[in-house]
């Protein structure tokens, strides 16, 4: 299943249901709900902790890859969670800068 994020400052977002599930749970929201908005009040905290959960992400990514005895990309380990939560902190800060809602459905 695909969820949608949507925001008038930005183009969708379409995300796999799991990766977004994730996001939203990083971000404080009830990941079961099929749907929800983030405020304009919200945004500036959701965005705070979208940055810092990134930072966190890639981190934990640079420790990995400094550890490993070959590169990180060789063992296909795919798309990290930096990588996929870049695009929704980009809508969010858009949305915060523009003044709008930023949303998510099913």
């Amino acid at each position: 299943m695909l969820i949608t994020f949507k925001s008038a400052a930005s183009g969708d977002l379409i995300t796999f249901e799991k990766n977004a599930r994730q996001m939203l749970k990083v971000l404080g929201k009830d990941r079961d709900d099929g749907q929800g908005i983030f405020t304009v009040e919200q945004l500036p905290a959701a965005i705070a902790c979208l940055r810092r959960a990134i930072a966190d992400d890639v981190a934990t990514y640079i420790v990995k890859a400094a550890a490993a005895p070959q590169p990180i990309a060789d063992e296909g380990e795919g798309v990290s969670f930096h990588q996929r939560a870049v695009p929704l902190l980009d809508m969010l800060e858009r949305a915060a800068a523009d003044g709008v809602p930023v949303t998510w459905g099913v």
